[in-house]
């Protein structure tokens, strides 16, 4: 529902699909997907932390292209193949995503649990500072989609480091909106360790799409 009361469908039948943005619905691929996810972020680990034998790269890459070339013929359009709609895996069965799992989802809150690894490492084992930038706009998506507003695009997003984020540890984020005007919502979240140390906070905008805005 709109902030007026009224379904945007109404004056927009493609609302929906603005400038051919895909509906996102939940899909069971099976556990093979699962599991392919898992071994593949414990491959990004590696990726940026193995040190072997020179003469391993090559064998690495023949395998590694092997994989590629296995599914190569069966790329997909965005919101057609499972990744980032498979809500029961880490990121929603997205790589792209830090490895979140929702814990809440209400109209005034959405909080998720997450555990930064070291294919996330910035520097000294701390979480990379343009990660959790990622992390918050996540927060911001689900926070409009959980308070039942039409479909926005971020306008801005301000974040602000209080601590060093360590990987290997579990962490909360917590996300909400603050106040809405308009197309206009203002949402604010945070990052915090297990025993509640504030680690980062944002604040952003979000923006309600006008008809037929991509």
């Amino acid at each position: 529902m709109s902030e007026q009361g009224l379904d945007p469908r109404g004056t927009d039948p493609e609302y929906d699909q603005h400038g051919g943005f895909p509906l996102f619905e939940p899909v069971d691929p099976g556990p093979g997907f699962g599991r392919f996810l898992t071994s593949m972020r414990r491959l990004q680990d590696l990726a940026v932390s193995a040190d072997p034998d020179p003469a391993v790269w090559n064998d690495v890459a023949d395998r590694v292209e092997a994989l590629v070339a296995i599914l190569d013929p069966f790329e997909a359009p965005e919101g057609v193949g499972p990744a980032n709609r498979v809500v029961e895996l880490p990121g929603a069965g997205s790589l792209l995503m830090p490895p979140y799992h929702v814990t809440k989802f209400e109209p005034d809150v959405v909080e998720v649990s997450v555990q930064f690894s070291r294919f996330h490492v910035g520097g000294n084992k701390a979480v990379h500072g343009g990660v959790l930038p990622l992390l918050f706009d996540s927060v911001f998506g689900m926070v409009i989609h959980a308070a039942g507003r039409p479909i926005s695009r971020t306008a801005f997003l301000h974040v602000e480091y209080r601590k060093v984020t360590p990987i290997e540890t579990p962490l909360t984020a917590r996300g909400w909106i603050r106040e809405a005007e308009g197309r206009k919502a203002f949402v604010n979240a945070e990052l915090r360790d297990p025993e509640g140390n504030l680690l980062a906070e944002a604040n952003g905008l979000m923006i309600r799409l006008l008809a037929g805005q991509p």
